[in-house]
């Protein structure tokens, strides 16, 4: 009975460190998740202006001289298609919900693609599905080491490759969704879609001055273009990492709950057996109580007949 009740000290005692960990690891995941979220937030009034400088380029068509239309030929370019996982644990399906994404969007697609990852768990996923990855990036891990990355990817795109050029780009994440952890999306970035072009044009200026370009109208839009990619990158990065420390607070949240559930069951199984040790010791106890307050039984004369 003593081994089983030392047993179970040993395994309480473990579980209830492990409980501390996962409850720590749960406090930094939310307050993970608030970070990129607020710099989200952050770029929307940029995103707005870059649109709205987007808006007056796209009004003058001798900016848009330059700037390939959406319905242009395939063979134009490569298509690179950038997913965006996970380097860490603990984040449940998080990267076979964007791998799986990633395959379903390439399947779609026609003519010469490339795969770009970022994150070695998800390069590991898309190798395992056959798929050679062409470039894989460092999953940044704070706020302040996202801009270095979309730098270096927007480098990537810019960088020739033979005789071809990034004629289509493509980014593949998991987005934050309310009450429901995440859901991956595709986002093309290019070419521009004219449906998009056309809407910003029409967009109304939110001063009294209209304004024009000054200098070379297409040396603005392809600066204004790679702002407009800059930030879409940016929020896409932002959003599956707050995806991912979603999943892995979700993940910590069902952990937490597994382990106070095997607590319960421990804890009532220790005092279930403690109890039986102590009754056990009561009843040796009493037992020899009574064996010692027993009347002896009376001698008899050994002379008597």
């Amino acid at each position: 009975m003593g081994d089983s009740l030392a047993n179970l000290r040993r395994k309480i005692g473990s579980a209830t460190e492990l409980q501390s960990v996962v409850r720590t690891m749960k406090a930094l995941a939310a307050a993970s998740i608030g970070q990129y979220e607020q710099s989200v937030l952050a770029l929307s009034d940029y995103y707005r202006t870059v649109e709205h400088g987007l808006g007056v380029c796209f009004r003058q068509p001798a900016a848009t001289n330059g700037i390939p239309p959406a319905s242009a030929p395939a063979d134009r370019g490569v298509t690179v298609i950038v997913v965006f996982g996970s380097d860490q644990g603990l984040v449940g399906q998080f990267n076979d919900i964007v791998a799986r994404h990633a395959l379903h969007t390439l399947a779609g697609l026609q003519g010469e693609t490339m795969v770009w990852a970022v994150g070695e768990r998800v390069n590991a996923r898309l190798a395992d599905a056959g798929i050679t990855t062409a470039g894989l990036f460092n999953l940044p891990g704070s706020v302040q080491a996202i801009t270095p990355l979309v730098w270096e990817i927007l480098a990537s795109t810019e960088r020739p490759r033979g005789n071809r050029h990034v004629g289509s780009l493509y980014l593949c994440f998991n987005e934050p969704i309310s009450g429901a952890g995440c859901a991956p999306t595709s986002l093309r970035l290019l070419p521009l879609d004219d449906a998009w072009q056309r809407g910003l044009a029409r967009q109304p200026w939110p001063g009294h001055n209209l304004p024009e370009v000054i200098g070379d109208a297409g040396t603005t839009l392809l600066a204004l273009i790679r702002e407009y990619l800059f930030v879409s990158i940016f929020r896409a990065c932002a959003e599956s990492l707050a995806s991912e420390n979603a999943s892995r607070l979700a993940a910590m949240q069902r952990a937490d709950k597994n382990i106070e559930n095997l607590l319960h069951t421990l804890n009532g199984h220790f005092r279930r057996l403690r109890q039986d040790s102590i009754d056990e010791e009561l009843f040796d106890v009493v037992t020899g109580f009574e064996a010692l307050n027993k009347p002896l039984p009376a001698n008899r004369d050994e002379h008597e007949p």
